[in-house]
C-alpha cells in the first residue's frame, strides 16, 4: 500500500473540464455542479476498473481550478467486515498517529490514462447522469404547471399520437385528447392544455389535451382581460370537442354584463377561440345561483315553458312547446347533454302536450286513490288533488289549517279526512306486518334504518328473509324488487345493504377480541374418514 495520508491527493489539472461542464449545463438546462458530479462518477468508475471494483475509489474535481484528484478511501473501524475497504485503529496509527475511529485514511492514486474502453465507459456514465439530471429538472419545472396552456412545435406523429417539442422537454398529445378531424404536420405550431405530468422510468411524461373543458376556459382567460383580472368568472364548461361547447360566466361587478366582454367587439374575442378550436361553436351563458334559471339559460336557444325541480334526486323536468322539442334536445341530444354537463343536473325534456297528458293521468289516478281509500266522493277527491295532495300520508299528517284553506272544507271535514287517512294507514301497516310475518321475514330487517313494512313485504315475496339474504344483494337488485309506488334512490338502497352487512364485521371484530384476550375459537374437527380421503 502506498504511503497513507489524509488530504494530500494525487492531482492533475484539467481546466478545460470546467468549460465543458459549463457548456453542457447551459445546453441541457441543468446545473454545472451536476455535470461535474457526473464526470466524477465516470472517473471513479474508470479507476475501479483499473485498480479493482472492490476498492472504495473516489474522484474529485476542484470547482475552481478543474484539478482532478483520485484516491482510495480506507475506513478506520472497530470491527473489520471488509479487509479491503477497512482497517483497524492500530494499523491506521502506524501511518497516522492521530487517526480516530470512523475516519477515512486517504491513499492517493496516480493519474490514469483512459483507454478506448475506459473512455467509452466514462462517456456512457456521463451521458446517463446528464440525462437523469435533465429529466429531474424537466419534472421539477412542469409538475407545478398542470392546468396551464402552452405552445410547442409538432416534432412527429406516431399512430395518431403527437409528440410536441416544448423547447427543453417533449410532451405527448394522445389521439383521444386531440380534436376530431384536426390534422397536424411536423413543424406545425400547436397550443394545448397540460392535463398531467408524471415521473416514469423513462423520465417525466407531460400529457397534453385539446379536448379538456378547461382548455376553453384558459383560452378565454388569454383573450378576455376581464376574466384574467377576475372581474368575470368562468363557473363551468361543457364540451363536445370539435362540434359545440357551452360556458357559464358570472360577473363579480354588477355594472358589467358577463356575456358581452367574452364575445368582444363584433365577436372578435369568441372568434379567436373558435379559430383555435377548429370552428367549434361556443355558447356563452350567464350563470345563476337559481338552478331553474341557470338550466333555462343553458338550454338556449330553445324556449322553456316550465321547469320542475327534484332536488333530492338532482333531476329537473323541463317542459317546452311542442315545436321547440327538437331544438331543446339538439342534434343527437347534443344540446340537452351539454346543458346537463354544464349545470350538473339530470335533465328530462317533455313537450307541453306530453306533460299535459301525464298530468291528467296523474290527476285521475290520485283522485281514484282518494275515492277508494278515504271513501269520499269524486268532488272532494278532485279538490284534494287540485291542491297538491298526492298521497294518503300527506292527508293524514297535514295541519288542519292546510285542509280548511281548501274551498268548501271546514274544520269538521278536515278532521274527518285526517282520521280516515290515519285509520287507513294503520290498517294497511297491520296488514303488511301480518303479511311479512307470514312470509317469514325476520324482525332484524325491520330494525334497519329506511326499511318500511311495504319494503318488508316486497323483499319477503322475493325470498329475502334474513339479514344475510339482504346483505348478499346489490343495491340495484334491491331496487328491482320494490314496487313502483315505493320511491328509493340507488344510494339509499346501498345504505340499507351496507347496514345489513354490518353484523358480518362486528362478528369478525368480536372473534379477534376473543383471540387477543386469550379466548378460544371453536374449530369443528373433520371426521377421520374425511381426513384419510
Amino acid at each position: 500500500m502506498s504511503k497513507l495520508m489524509k488530504e494530500t491527493d494525487a492531482v492533475y489539472a484539467r481546466p478545460e473540464l470546467l468549460q465543458v461542464a459549463e457548456t453542457v449545463a447551459r445546453d441541457k438546462g441543468v446545473e454545472q455542479d451536476e455535470i461535474l458530479e457526473a464526470m466524477e462518477q465516470a472517473i471513479q468508475k474508470a479507476g475501479r476498473s483499473k485498480y479493482g471494483q472492490e476498492h472504495d475509489i473516489r474522484a474529485r474535481i476542484d470547482r475552481k481550478s478543474g484539478e482532478i484528484s483520485l484516491a482510495r478511501y480506507i475506513e478506520v473501524a472497530e470491527e473489520i467486515e471488509n479487509e479491503i475497504t477497512q482497517t483497524t485503529l492500530v494499523e491506521a496509527r502506524k501511518s497516522k498517529a492521530d487517526a480516530e475511529l470512523g475516519e477515512f485514511i486517504i491513499d492517493p492514486l496516480p493519474p490514469i490514462n483512459f483507454g478506448r474502453i475506459a473512455a467509452q465507459t466514462a462517456k456512457q456514465v456521463i451521458v446517463q447522469q446528464v440525462r437523469d439530471a435533465e429529466r429531474k429538472h424537466q419534472y421539477a419545472e412542469y409538475k407545478d404547471r398542470i392546468g396551464e396552456v402552452i405552445n410547442g412545435l409538432v416534432k412527429r406523429v406516431e399512430f395518431g399520437n403527437i409528440i410536441v417539442d416544448l423547447g427543453r422537454a417533449e410532451a405527448l398529445l394522445r389521439r383521444d385528447e386531440a380534436i376530431p378531424r384536426e390534422h397536424f404536420n411536423n413543424g406545425d405550431r400547436i397550443r394545448a392544455y397540460i392535463v398531467d405530468v408524471r415521473e416514469e422510468l423513462r423520465g417525466p411524461q407531460i400529457f397534453l389535451s385539446r379536448t379538456h373543458p378547461q382548455f376553453i376556459a384558459m383560452l378565454f382567460a388569454q383573450e378576455v382581460p376581464e376574466i384574467y383580472d377576475g372581474i368575470i368568472e368562468i363557473k363551468s364548461v361543457a364540451r363536445d370537442p370539435g362540434s359545440r361547447a357551452k360556458i357559464a360566466v358570472l360577473s363579480n361587478d354588477l355594472s358589467i354584463d358577463p356575456v358581452g366582454p367574452c364575445i368582444g367587439m363584433r365577436g372578435s374575442r369568441v372568434q379567436a377561440v373558435v379559430g383555435e378550436l377548429q370552428g367549434e361553436k361556443i355558447d356563452i351563458i350567464q350563470w345563476s345561483e337559481d338552478p331553474a334559471t341557470f338550466i333555462v339559460n343553458a338550454l338556449a336557444p330553445a324556449e322553456v315553458a316550465k321547469v320542475v325541480l327534484d332536488e333530492e334526486n338532482n333531476k329537473i323536468e323541463v317542459v317546452v312547446p311542442d315545436e321547440q322539442l327538437s331544438l331543446a334536445i339538439g342534434r343527437r341530444g347534443q344540446n340537452v347533454r351539454l346543458g346537463s354537463q354544464l349545470s350538473g343536473w339530470d335533465i328530462d325534456i317533455l313537450t307541453e302536450t306530453v306533460e299535459s297528458e301525464r298530468r291528467q293521468q296523474e290527476f285521475i289516478v290520485h283522485s281514484q286513490m282518494f275515492v277508494d281509500t278515504l271513501d269520499v266522493d269524486e268532488v272532494i277527491a278532485h279538490l284534494l288533488v287540485t291542491e297538491g295532495f298526492s298521497s294518503i300520508e300527506q292527508v293524514a299528517f297535514v295541519p288542519v289549517g292546510d285542509l280548511t284553506d281548501i274551498e268548501g272544507f271546514d274544520e269538521e271535514v278536515a278532521e274527518e279526512l285526517r282520521e280516515r287517512a290515519r285509520a287507513y294507514l294503520e290498517k294497511n301497516v297491520s296488514q303488511m306486518v301480518e303479511r311479512y310475518s307470514e312470509l317469514g321475514v325476520c324482525d332484524e330487517i325491520a330494525a334497519l334504518e329506511g326499511i318500511t313494512p311495504a319494503i318488508m313485504v316486497a323483499v319477503g315475496e322475493n325470498k329475502i328473509k334474513s339479514l344475510d339474504d339482504l346483505a348478499d344483494l346489490a343495491g340495484d337488485e334491491l331496487l328491482e324488487m320494490l314496487p313502483a309506488e315505493i320511491s328509493m334512490s340507488l344510494a339509499q338502497a346501498n345504505d340499507i345493504i351496507m347496514a345489513a352487512r354490518a353484523h358480518w364485521f362486528s362478528d369478525e371484530d368480536s372473534q379477534e377480541t376473543e383471540i387477543a384476550e386469550g379466548g378460544k375459537v371453536a374449530v369443528t374437527e373433520a371426521p377421520e374418514k374425511d381426513l384419510k380421503e
